[in-house]
């Protein structure tokens, strides 16, 4: 069974940095796609950004390209999120996931997920 543990996140001011870790256990890592999703209070999971199995590809949202750099480390089995110049729009709980084939934007297509990480922003 996979298992994703998350840490990072916190409260920070507009234009701040924050990076975001999500340790991979019970499977073989580099057989996996990874991604972040985020939800704000009151809305949908949505699509922050992907990475494939080998690492050769990501993808990113539109809101996020530019800022947001998703990278993967085979030695310690973990998927980071490297946010820059954050904005109040930013404001979410963000998620890691996991899944076995080609990584997707919905949030249906992944299997296994983290607990969650809170990220506030203010102006």
């Amino acid at each position: 069974q996979v298992h994703l543990g998350q840490s990072g996140g916190g409260l920070v001011q507009t234009g701040d940095s924050l990076k975001l870790a999500c340790v991979f256990s019970g499977r073989a890592f580099g057989n996996y796609a990874l991604g972040w999703f985020r939800q704000a209070p009151g809305k949908e999971r949505d699509f922050v950004a992907a990475i494939s199995r080998s690492g050769g590809a990501t993808e990113y949202a539109d809101s996020v390209r530019g800022r947001f750099t998703i990278s993967r480390d085979e030695t310690s089995s973990t998927v980071h999120l490297q946010m820059n110049n954050l904005k109040p729009e930013d404001t979410a709980i963000y998620y890691c996931a996991a899944d076995d084939t080609y990584y997707s934007t919905s949030s249906r297509a992944w299997d296994y997920w983290g607990q969650g990480a809170q990220v506030a922003v203010f102006s």
